[in-house]
């Protein structure tokens, strides 16, 4: 597969999305709504679960499966009330000891002048910061889309993880293309230059590992995923300084070494 078809098929709406996730990974859901300031975001869903019996926090980027339904949720493209959802889930996590799974699927955040005039930048900015501090552990995972700083603000954790046919990118290849070449046609080209795939981000240290998409969606799938889940947070538990290795984790990004024959 090219770069630009795994971006399709990242978009597809037949994958499952974040609720589907939490519905099969997770027991005994109960979802919280609104950031205590001003509304609920439909675009990220969040609250307290159990994985094999252990208290966590999960919160995930919601697209949606019908027309309706994504429209209410803004086909997954959070406004600030959803950044700062989230936010307020990830310190309750943190004061109660729970570690945080994320669900990542945005091909970015809402971009509507309401969204600019209540902080967009900032929610995301404040997101950035606390989940870089945050004294408890936190898994992302990429299970469609990873648009720009909508989807690095739930994301800036100890592990991130890709579905094999999941993207993240700091800009869609079409407005990628947009701008340098001047022609939104040229997606596809864009697309390669990104390097937004799984294998990509694999290969810079972006994330950690990919998930196999081999039976997506069956039960199968995801009782493995929620092994997967169960034995990395017993590792994260184990880790010494949890907070300076995530700051570490992110300061070697883009590093390298200059040949100097």
């Amino acid at each position: 597969m090219t770069a630009y078809d795994r971006v399709k098929t990242a978009r597809s709406t037949q994958r499952p999305t974040a609720q589907d996730y939490i519905n099969a990974i997770f027991t005994g859901f109960i979802e919280l709504h609104g950031d205590r300031r001003y509304r609920d975001d439909g675009a990220i869903i969040g609250g307290l679960a159990y994985l094999g019996g252990r208290p966590v926090t999960v919160i995930g980027i919601e697209k949606g499966h019908d027309t309706i339904e994504r429209m209410r949720r803004s086909f997954g493209a959070p406004e600030p009330e959803g950044y700062r959802k989230a936010l307020r889930l990830m310190k309750q996590a943190e004061k109660f000891h729970r570690p945080v799974i994320l669900f990542v699927d945005t091909s970015g955040a809402y971009c509507g002048i309401g969204a600019e005039e209540r902080g967009q930048g900032e929610a995301i900015a404040e997101n950035l910061m606390t989940m870089m501090g945050l004294k408890t552990p936190e898994i992302s995972i990429l299970i469609g889309e990873g648009g720009s700083g909508g989807a690095l603000a739930l994301a800036a954790s100890d592990r991130v993880w890709m579905l094999e046919n999941a993207v993240y990118s700091v800009i869609s290849p079409e407005g990628c293309a947009s701008i340098l070449y001047k022609d939104a046609a040229e997606a596809p080209k864009a697309a390669e230059n990104l390097h937004l795939t799984a294998s990509d981000a694999l290969s810079l240290g972006v994330a950690e590992r990919i998930i196999s998409e081999e039976g997506l969606g069956s039960a199968a799938f995801y009782a493995k995923l929620a092994d997967e889940l169960e034995h990395e947070l017993q590792i994260l538990d184990r880790t010494e300084d949890l907070t300076e290795r995530r700051y570490q984790r992110f300061r070697a990004f883009g590093r390298y070494e200059e040949d100097r024959k």
